[in-house]
């Protein structure tokens, strides 16, 4: 492999390729995970959206399936996270990820027992708050990416956080081959981080209806909306998101309290936990409280279109890469495509020049 292929991220997660696979809710299954860290990457466990009472065998067949680390993504702020915590030292995950609402004290536990702690963000003040809550490297996800997303693309975010930081930095956000990876590393960053180039693989297990979509989809209707939980996310226009774009702010929150319920009963917790987890993410700042009654529509509306395989009924989280992208490679073929085109980037970049 190329010498500027082999980073620091590598050695400390024990992957062969600088490239992650995100922990997107419902679809980063232990197959996807296990396929990318056969691959030669480094998946992260969709953890958020498993139910607590499922956590441990989900870790457990994803070990079954690859004998090379991974990761679990978790949601620090939220019930149960203790919990998941004492699963991971208990399992010896590799690797956490987490986003909004980092919890100091859990993070200090998962560092002690040698976890990396590898936080996503969006904005250089979020990077900068995760080194000093101890993180051990930082996926910067610019405003390409998919899911929550800022309104700073990725080649003017990466540099800022480059700048402000000493800790590793990971790029997402518009990555989907060998010339991005490339590229990420000529900013200085130690490795690419992809959802949707993930999720739009033959080792995915999206219904093929919702692929479909996701392959038709043009870059331009790759979108931006706060309709589904009051912050900006990316995804991909279609009839539910148009329908959500054109509702009232009360009907907004209707829906969002009717999502709830069936959200916390899918994920195993209590309403008071529930209510207690978004009292305090309002009262942190983190979100509004209407911000935070909403935030259970999103994982509904995902699952009806990513698991039940009924695109026109949810909506499709999708990095504005997806309307480039017109291939379902295996992660194989993937990894091993991004690593050959990068390798003849770097080697073109390097060749002595007539």
């Amino acid at each position: 492999m190329h010498p500027a292929l082999q980073t620091v991220m590598q050695q400390r997660l024990g992957c062969r390729a600088p490239i992650i696979q995100t922990a997107m809710g419902w679809i980063a299954t232990p197959q996807l995970v296990a396929a990318t860290c056969n691959a030669g990457g480094f998946g992260f466990i969709a953890g958020a959206t498993t139910p607590l009472k499922d956590m441990e065998a989900v870790i457990l067949q994803t070990k079954s399936l690859t004998d090379r680390p991974f990761g679990l993504n978790a949601h620090l702020y939220m019930a149960g996270a203790e919990a998941i915590v004492d699963l991971v030292i208990k399992h010896q995950i590799k690797a956490v990820s987490y986003g909004r609402g980092p919890n100091k004290q859990l993070i200090k536990k998962l560092k002690d027992a040698g976890v990396l702690c590898i936080p996503t963000v969006g904005a250089v003040k979020h990077a900068i708050k995760a080194q000093e809550l101890g993180a051990d490297m930082v996926v910067i996800q610019g405003g390409e990416g998919g899911g929550h997303t800022g309104a700073v693309p990725t080649s003017l975010l990466l540099p800022q956080v480059l700048d402000a930081v000493k800790i590793p930095v990971i790029a997402a956000g518009g990555f989907r081959d060998g010339r991005g990876l490339a590229a990420a590393l000529a900013f200085g960053a130690v490795g690419i981080a992809m959802g949707t180039r993930f999720l739009m693989t033959a080792d995915s297990p999206v219904p093929r209806t919702t692929l479909d979509r996701y392959i038709k989809a043009q870059v331009d209707q790759v979108i931006v909306s706060d309709k589904l939980d009051g912050l900006p996310q990316r995804m991909i226009m279609n009839e539910v998101l148009t329908e959500l774009e054109n509702a009232s702010k009360i009907g907004l929150v209707y829906r969002g309290l009717k999502s709830g319920l069936a959200f916390r009963k899918l994920i195993g917790v209590s309403m008071f936990d529930m209510v207690k987890s978004a009292w305090g993410m309002a009262r942190s700042g983190d979100s509004t409280l209407g911000q935070t009654l909403m935030a259970a529509l999103a994982p509904v509306l995902i699952q009806r279109s990513v698991v039940e395989g009924r695109p026109s009924e949810g909506v499709l989280p999708s990095g504005q890469v997806a309307g480039l992208i017109d291939d379902l490679p295996t992660c194989k073929e993937l990894i091993d495509r991004i690593v050959t085109e990068a390798e003849a980037r770097l080697t073109a970049l390097t060749a002595a020049r007539v």
